[in-house]
């Protein structure tokens, strides 16, 4: 886009509403540890989650926003976050997953008030999916702000969209669905006018940086990114890389365990007029 017009980007989408992304859950391996440095870098409390003793739920301003379970060591995975998509059927968009050369690692299992599963998409970046079986009790997030937003670093951006358009039928025109367009060389994907990610090219599969290789990166909206990256560092994190962007700024931060994560006073992932 050229010209001093000022874009007006949709507002972002709370984590909520079928083929959305519904949640983003951290594996970790010292939940209590984990929650100490996330109620000081993002002000969050926690309660106790319904899975065991090993999960809780973060809230901010008394809203759910994510999951922290001390599993990483037990299942052998990465300490990492992932988001978590709904679906409105485990099996069917599991088998989807497999059928276009993508990975189901756990599941469709019982997950909550549903069932999810663990999977990875055809180029490595780690995703879930969840069916709803039961009904919400806890209230959606306001609409005047998202509790995270999700950006996909990708080999192929278009190559990309497609799997997770057939696989969570994003672009079929459904109310309440997502929808995916183009902007410049990423694929921008909004549902009921509200943004939730962006996909963009370049990741390569075998770069030892994490921040090279194919991942979903999880960004969590703070009134302050200074503060943040301050009370990162003071509690066992560490900061990956720094952004002053013309509608924002951001931090990429590793938690005391190496969960990557972003902190942002970016409201939307929109991009930058040039």
């Amino acid at each position: 886009m050229t010209g001093s017009r000022p874009r007006t980007a949709p507002p972002s989408a709370p984590l909520t509403g079928p083929s959305a992304p519904c949640w983003v859950n951290l594996m970790t391996r010292d939940l209590k540890s984990a929650q100490e440095f996330y109620t000081a870098t993002l002000g969050w409390s926690f309660r106790p989650g319904k899975l065991g003793q090993e999960f809780s739920v973060a809230r901010r301003d008394d809203v759910p926003v994510a999951g922290i379970a001390a599993i990483a060591t037990a299942m052998r995975v990465a300490v990492a976050w992932t988001p978590y998509f709904a679906v409105q059927n485990a099996d069917v968009a599991a088998s989807r997953i497999r059928e276009r050369s993508g990975t189901v690692a756990v599941g469709p299992l019982a997950l909550g008030k549903g069932r999810g599963a663990l999977a990875a998409d055809r180029d490595g970046a780690v995703f879930g999916i969840w069916e709803r079986t039961e009904a919400a009790t806890s209230p959606p997030a306001p609409d005047d702000h998202s509790n995270a937003w999700l950006e996909l670093r990708t080999r192929d951006a278009f190559d990309a969209a497609i799997f997770y358009g057939q696989v969570l039928d994003w672009a079929t025109g459904r109310p309440g669905g997502c929808e995916v367009s183009y902007e410049k060389d990423e694929v921008v994907v909004d549902c009921g006018g509200k943004r939730l990610a962006r996909i963009s090219s370049g990741a390569v599969e075998a770069a030892p940086d994490p921040l090279v290789r194919p991942h979903w990166q999880v960004h969590f909206p703070v009134s302050d990114v200074a503060a943040a990256v301050s009370a990162a560092r003071q509690h066992g994190g560490s900061v990956v890389e720094q952004r002053t962007q013309g509608h924002g700024t951001e931090a990429t931060l590793l938690d005391p365990e190496g969960g990557l994560f972003t902190v942002t006073d970016i409201r939307s992932p929109a991009a930058e007029d040039i």
